[in-house]
């Protein structure tokens, strides 16, 4: 099982921020282009528990289809999504939202895990850590833009900071 967890904090109230992140539409705002994410669940598209959203992704340019599952749904708090299906063998994806002063510290946490035994290990130190990593260090700049666009970055959104587990 490997992990990827990023936080950034955003100078706005965490009832902003969650609503912005609870809407699953902005994924695809938020998701860089060459993945080409698409939305195939019709709307509306309503976050909560239990809730069930398809996607479509391409990995090196192959269409691969990923269903979410949100398994925990505590706004405006923390909600979980869950893989059901998908490229991955486990993907658990924990987004959790704390007040602090001036802002809200935005925390995204995944557990997750490949298909293909003992070479997946290789598969992640060369491509997957890299690529999800460059997910959210895309995120980080596109959520500042989104968000309050009128402010300047250093205002907005600190640094994103990455970490990667093994």
């Amino acid at each position: 099982m490997f992990n990827i967890k990023s936080e950034q904090i955003i100078k706005l109230p965490i009832e902003k921020v969650f609503s912005f992140f609870e809407r699953p539409e902005n994924l695809s705002l938020i998701t860089p282009k060459w993945l080409k994410f698409n939305i195939l669940t019709p709307e509306p598209l309503v976050m909560k528990s239990g809730a069930i959203f398809d996607y479509q992704i391409k990995i090196f340019g192959i269409p691969n289809r990923w269903k979410t599952l949100i398994t925990d749904y505590d706004p405006p708090y923390k909600f979980v999504d869950e893989q059901a299906k998908g490229p991955y063998k486990k993907w658990i994806h924990t987004h959790t939202f704390e007040k602090i002063e001036g802002g809200t510290l935005v925390t995204d946490n995944v557990d997750y895990d490949l298909y293909g035994g003992a070479a997946a290990k290789i598969i992640n130190e060369i491509y997957i850590k890299h690529s999800v990593k460059s997910i959210f260090t895309y995120r980080s700049k596109v959520l500042n833009e989104i968000l309050t666009p009128e402010l300047s970055d250093s205002l907005l959104v600190s640094e994103n900071q990455v970490i990667v587990q093994s």
